[in-house]
């Protein structure tokens, strides 16, 4: 069982919501989010803005694979502009009729696959410091990242350096291959860590499957 977060550009939107509902995918939410791609190379590749659709399913191997297929054939995945797919693991679910809801299949039973080639980098920074981050994540190799505004629930905690948790954040979610994590997560914590202005919380989830990057 994967939970697949595709990034793709507004204007697919609506043929992706179609494609999700042709696989039968029982449960799909999409939010906002904006890349962060720098002006020049988005004037090199001869794309206008960077808003981007985040597209969020939960799938089987089968279907995730099937998906990013379709991905490639109707929405050209992996040509510059056109967007990107990352499959997590889940690693449990809550009850096997829910789990029998999520994949459509009877068997209560489920075992993740443990042997990952990239991972998925999510760093939590303060409200305008994207660039601190990409900045060390490129720093440290990272070709690109995108970002989600939101909020924290929490209060300040004195114990890790007075970071007020309720204020406002981005998530940077940046892909890496698996030998690159380390030092890109090493540099982010580095150049703008929690005892910076970004103040920047970092951690790492592996992935399945990737597709549309060029590592």
């Amino acid at each position: 069982m994967n939970y697949i977060i595709s990034i793709i550009h507004p204007d697919a939107l609506d043929a992706m919501t179609e494609l999700c509902q042709q696989l039968e995918m029982p449960m799909s939410i999409a939010t906002h989010g904006r890349g962060t791609a720098t002006r020049s190379m988005m004037d090199l590749l001869g794309i206008e803005n960077n808003f981007k659709r985040i597209v969020l399913n939960v799938a089987s191997p089968e279907k995730t694979r099937e998906l990013i297929r379709e991905l490639k054939r109707k929405l050209f995945l992996g040509m510059p502009g056109q967007g990107i797919t990352i499959a997590v693991p889940v690693k449990s679910v809550g009850g096997g009729k829910t789990l029998a809801y999520l994949s459509g299949e009877q068997s209560p039973k489920y075992t993740p696959e443990l042997n990952f080639d990239y991972e998925l980098i999510l760093a939590i920074a303060n409200e305008g410091c994207t660039d601190l981050v990409m900045n060390a994540a490129r720093a440290a190799g990272a070709t690109g990242g995108t970002v989600v505004h939101g909020k924290g629930t929490g209060e300040k905690d004195p114990r890790f350096y007075n970071i007020t948790l309720a204020e406002e954040k981005e998530v940077v979610l940046i892909v890496a291959a698996a030998e690159q994590k380390s030092k890109i997560m090493a540099s982010i914590i580095k150049k703008a860590g929690p005892d910076t202005e970004a103040g920047t919380i970092a951690f790492s989830l592996p992935t399945t499957e990737v597709a549309g990057f060029s590592f």
